[in-house]
């Protein structure tokens, strides 16, 4: 033996080795470790592809994938109905003129705008100017210098107000003005995003559409040259020119500022990933391959300049953030190569300030329209004189809010009525069954005549779910419980599992991914990005990008510890409360062997979260498109008298029979 060794063993020959050890696993690193093989997966799937890019042939049919690919994912292409253009106002500054126009993206959907027009006759370049997450949108400062500085150089700009900012503000505060009532800008765009979600549509197919409709009032427009059009917009506003330039070929060029030029899927995935808000959150794009940088891959080879923020991965976005915008940039670089187009259409510059269209940006943008849509070869140094206008100036309505001031409809009154028919419940979840699952004991001890295991069952390679078994001798009949807190909410002596256990029942309490023991450990990064994204909403996210519900990964720890409870003889039924409602019910219905389930509160209504104003679900129970077949009313119905309701999970209300 080594000395290592026999220093190691000395501890036990003084004192005895230990009757026994406990090897629980780390389980906080199970669902970041499942979401890690999948976007490896993802990853792997769509670098193969990229890698076939060897020949202009190949490069064009990728193109056309990608415009097909994005459409699918976002709900579909909306057809184009009349704009209802119309100016509702204008005013006068030296050089320039601003009119306040309204049109329509979609019937009855209200676009609140600013063109900027400069003195002169002919056709300008047009620019279409779209917004980060301000919660004023098109009166933001940074943007209002910006579309003053272009149109100061003879550009004609369109700007307009995004989803759920500034005069298209969805949920507004009471006292009028452009506020709104929710945390964020942010939260405009997702709270009716995942409503929208449930039918089939997103977010991302509204804000991409709302930019391909802008872009037909500025091409429209008679001061412009529709051969010159080109869109910029930093943050949020950056992504939605990367969006457009996906399914509009009519951009000559572009200039991205501080986008999410991060795909999900990227080389260092760092669980749950670069989710942000919803229009930015491809679902189902991981399966096939497709992710953020894919939106730019029409627009090559025409000139796409990225004027990036260096601390971004500091705190806006991930970790990942330049690396993997640096790679996809080199690749994007020997892409246009293959084009038979040198590197000089392209450009990637770094400012360290922070996230912000800030003026060194800003001159980035004008330098390379200046080049690309004039022809210009004069260097800017410095910005044109530009002053804010005050907020109330550039209103379209009298109030600042398109609902009161236009009777706009909202994006949830997008949603069309749900439909009915025959549900495969585990396709659309992405639910498995185990077969094979077992149980394993990881540590047993007792309360008196109560034996009690520490167990685990593995549902996926990377999972494995922890649950406790309390029971007595010859027990055959099992309630496997399910609390939102976690499976040692009511452990302790006297407390339910004991006293289930004591009348004779095998008490079963188990976790599923991302409850108690399960729940993700905190990603790596700096520390506000981290905490900010460490939400369960922002996992649910991922796994919607990733091809997995949260909800079917649920579902599917639940039917491998049923299973794993039969292949022990026990007859199994469900008690279910709060936010694992739904999954509990979804995994009854699929499993006919489950006796019985119990719920302590209502079945959700998916139909009634999609027309809600305002509404509290967990994500986690998303499921896409679900509307277009069922809900979860529906599948409640269908357990007939498997199914009853209770106040609370109690050995009384368990016990009685049903």
């Amino acid at each position: 033996m080594t000395r290592r060794e026999i220093l190691a063993l000395a501890p036990a020959l003084l004192h005895g080795a230990p009757q026994q050890q406990m090897h629980y696993r780390a389980y906080s690193r199970a669902l970041p470790d499942y979401l890690t093989r999948l976007a490896k997966e993802a990853y792997t799937r769509r670098q193969s592809a990229l890698d076939q890019l060897t020949t202009p042939t190949a490069i064009r049919a990728r193109q056309t994938w990608v415009r097909d690919t994005f459409w699918k994912l976002s709900g579909g292409q909306p057809p184009r109905t009349p704009l209802n253009l119309r100016t509702v106002g204008e005013f006068r500054r030296n050089g320039y003129r601003v009119e306040k126009i309204v049109y329509e993206s979609q019937p009855g959907l209200i676009i609140t705008a600013n063109l900027y027009l400069p003195d002169g006759s002919g056709r300008f370049p047009g620019v279409l100017f779209q917004m980060g997450h301000s919660l004023n949108g098109k009166a933001a400062d940074p943007y209002q210098k910006c579309c003053q500085g272009l149109v100061r150089l003879g550009y004609v700009v369109l700007a307009f107000d995004p989803m759920g900012q500034g005069e298209r503000t969805y949920y507004p505060r009471p006292n009028g003005g452009t506020l709104t009532r929710l945390d964020s800008a942010d939260d405009e765009h997702t709270l009716p995003g995942r409503q929208m979600l449930l039918a089939g549509l997103t977010s991302t197919q509204l804000q991409t559409w709302d930019a391909v409709r802008s872009l037909d009032v500025l091409a429209a427009h008679p001061s412009v040259d529709p051969q010159r059009l080109a869109s910029t917009g930093t943050s949020g506003g950056g992504t939605l020119t990367m969006m457009l330039g996906a399914v509009d070929d009519r951009l000559a060029c572009a200039a991205i500022s501080c986008a999410n030029t991060e795909n999900h899927a990227c080389r260092d995935f760092n669980a749950p990933g670069s989710v942000d808000d919803a229009e930015q959150n491809f679902v189902g794009g991981g399966p096939v391959g497709f992710d953020r940088w894919d939106t730019l891959y029409p627009l090559a080879p025409k000139p796409i300049a990225f004027v990036m923020s260096g601390r971004d991965f500091q705190g806006t976005y991930s970790p990942s953030y330049l690396v993997d915008g640096r790679e996809e940039y080199a690749r994007f670089e020997k892409l246009y190569a293959v084009m038979g187009h040198s590197t000089d259409r392209l450009r990637w510059v770094e400012t360290p300030l922070p996230h912000s269209l800030s003026e060194p940006l800003r001159i980035e943008v004008y330098q390379w329209f200046e080049r690309w849509l004039k022809g210009s070869s004069r260097k800017i140094e410095n910005e044109p004189a530009v002053a804010p206008e005050k907020e109330e100036t550039l209103w379209c309505g009298k109030t600042g809010n398109a609902v009161r001031d236009f009777a706009s409809r909202t994006p949830r009154q997008l949603i069309p009525p749900p439909r009915t028919q025959t549900t495969d419940w585990a396709k659309l979840t992405g639910a498995e069954f185990r077969p094979s699952a077992r149980i394993d004991v990881i540590g047993q001890t007792r309360f008196g005549e109560v034996s009690i295991q520490g167990v685990e069952v593995q549902s996926e390679p990377e999972v494995h779910v922890p649950a406790w078994l309390y029971s007595r001798a010859a027990a055959k009949h099992c309630v496997l419980l399910l609390e939102d807190s976690g499976k040692s909410t009511r452990w302790h002596e006297g407390n339910l599992y004991h006293r289930l256990a004591l009348r004779g029942v095998v008490a079963c309490a188990m976790d599923v991914r991302g409850i108690f023991d399960l729940r993700p450990e905190l990603q790596r990064g700096a520390a506000p990005y981290a905490i900010s994204h460490f939400d369960e909403d922002f996992w649910a996210w991922s796994c919607l990008m990733l091809g997995r519900p949260l909800i079917g990964q649920r579902i599917t720890d639940i039917l491998a510890v049923v299973t794993a409870l039969k292949a022990k003889g026990l007859t199994v039924e469900l008690a279910a409360a709060g936010k694992l409602i739904a999954p509990a019910l979804l995994a009854t219905l699929l499993d006919p062997a489950v006796q019985r389930l119990t719920l302590t509160g209502p079945v959700p209504s998916f139909r009634a979260l999609a027309t809600a104003e305002e509404y509290k679900h967990p994500m986690a129970d998303w499921i896409p498109n679900i509307l277009h077949y069922s809900d979860l009313p529906e599948a409640a119905k269908a357990l007939g008298t498997r199914l009853r309701t209770v106040a609370r999970i109690e050995v009384d209300s368990l016990l009685q029979m049903a």
